[in-house]
C-alpha cells in the first residue's frame, strides 16, 4: 500500500499527486489513441460472382472507416461455391462476415456449430439482403441456337452450362427457377422433375461454383447457353472480352443473397464493431450505388434503384417462400442427399 513520506511538505505532496494523475491520464490517452490507430483485418467469405463487387466496396469502406474512426482496416476476400464456402467456415475458416448466395447456406452456420445466432437474418434491414439478383440465360452473340426461354434448354443438341447445386448457391437458384417454370407450364411437380432431368441431361460438366461455369462458357468455349446470375451475365463481356447476348426468361426467381456477422469469430478476434459497420455500410447510399454499378439490384436505396433501373430487364419474378416454402424445405426436398437432384442427375 502506498504511504506518504512525512518529511515532504503537504503542498509538495499535492503537487506530486497532480503530476502523477496527469501522467497517468497522458498514458491512458496515448493507449486509447494507439488502440484507435491499430490496424484491423476482416475476412469476408463470399460466393463466386461477388469478387468485383467487394473489391470496389472494400476500398470504399476502408476510406469511410479511416475517416470515422482513425483506424486502418484491410478486408480479405475468399470466394467459391456458396455451399462449399459455408462448409469452410463450419470447418474453421476464420470469417468475420459471411456474404453467401442464399440464406440456407448461412442458416447452416447456425445449425452446424452455432457460428451465428438463429435470428441472424433479423439483425440487418431487408432480411439481411442489401442487394438482390435473379437468374438469366447468356448465349453466344446473335443467339445462334434461338434460345428464348427455359423450355429451349431441354431440346436435343443444346449444351447447357450450370454449376453443381450440391456446392453452388447460384446453381440452386438456377435449378429452382427451372423447376418452377416447368411446374407452372406443365402443371405438377412430377412434370417439373421430368423437365429438370432433361435439362441436366444436356449439361456436359458441373463446375463447383458460378464463376467456374462462367469460365467454362466464356473462356473455354463450351456450351450454347449459360444459366447465370444476372450480374455475372452482364460482366461477361467486361471480364472476358467476348461477345454474348442476354436472354431474359419468361419467369425467374428473386435471388436474395444474405449477409451476416459470424458471431463466434468476431467475438474471439475482437472485430465485432468493425464487422457490423462493414455490413451496415452496404445499406448506405454509397454501398447501394456500388451494388448497382456491379449489376446487383439495390434493395433499399430508391436513388440507386432509379439510377440503375435501365440496365435490368423487367422480369416476372417469384420468391423462394412463395414457390418452395423457404430454403429449409427446398434444401431438404431438392438438394439434401437423396433429394430430387440426386434422383435425376446422372454423372457424365
Amino acid at each position: 500500500m502506498y504511504s506518504e513520506d512525512p518529511t515532504v511538505k503537504p503542498s509538495l505532496r499535492i503537487s506530486r499527486r497532480i503530476f502523477n494523475l496527469a501522467a497517468a491520464a497522458v498514458l491512458a490517452t496515448g493507449s486509447l489513441a494507439a488502440n484507435a490507430q491499430q490496424a484491423v483485418t476482416l475476412l469476408n467469405v463470399s460466393y463466386d460472382p461477388t469478387r468485383e463487387l467487394y473489391v470496389e466496396f472494400n476500398a470504399a469502406f476502408a476510406k469511410y472507416w479511416k475517416a470515422k474512426s482513425g483506424q486502418d482496416v484491410t478486408i480479405k476476400q475468399s470466394h467459391g461455391g456458396s455451399g462449399k464456402q459455408a462448409r469452410s467456415i463450419i470447418d474453421g475458416l476464420d470469417a468475420d462476415v459471411a456474404t453467401l448466395a442464399l440464406a440456407g447456406d448461412t442458416d447452416a452456420l447456425n445449425k452446424n456449430g452455432g457460428w451465428l445466432a438463429a435470428d441472424w437474418q433479423k439483425k440487418l434491414p431487408h432480411n439481411s439482403s442489401p442487394y438482390t439478383s435473379t437468374i438469366v440465360l447468356a448465349v453466344r452473340q446473335g443467339n445462334p441456337k434461338g434460345i428464348k426461354d427455359w423450355d429451349d434448354l431441354i431440346k436435343p443438341g443444346i449444351s447447357v452450362i450450370t454449376p453443381n447445386p450440391k456446392t453452388s448457391g447460384g446453381a440452386r437458384w438456377n435449378y429452382l427457377a427451372a423447376w418452377e417454370f416447368a411446374k407452372r407450364k406443365f402443371g405438377s411437380d412430377a412434370k417439373a422433375k421430368e423437365f429438370v432431368a432433361k435439362l441436366f441431361a444436356n449439361v456436359p460438366i458441373l463446375d463447383t461454383g458460378a464463376r467456374g461455369s462462367t469460365i467454362t462458357f466464356a473462356q473455354r468455349g463450351q456450351g450454347d447457353v449459360l444459366i447465370a446470375w444476372e450480374n455475372e451475365a452482364y460482366l461477361l463481356e467486361k471480364e472476358f472480352g467476348s461477345k454474348f447476348d442476354i436472354v431474359a426468361p419468361s419467369l425467374s426467381i428473386l435471388a436474395e443473397p444474405a449477409v451476416a456477422v459470424v458471431d463466434k469469430n468476431v467475438d474471439k478476434k475482437g472485430t465485432r464493431a468493425v464487422a457490423q459497420a462493414y455490413l451496415e455500410y452496404l445499406y448506405t447510399e454509397e454501398g447501394q450505388d456500388i451494388a448497382g454499378k456491379n449489376f446487383y439490384r439495390p434493395a433499399v436505396s430508391e436513388k440507386a434503384k432509379a439510377k440503375y433501373a435501365h440496365q435490368f430487364a423487367k422480369l416476372n419474378l417469384f420468391t423462394i417462400d412463395q414457390a418452395f416454402g423457404g430454403w429449409a424445405k427446398a434444401d431438404k426436398e431438392h438438394f439434401a442427399d437423396g433429394g430430387s437432384f440426386d434422383q435425376i442427375y446422372t454423372k457424365k
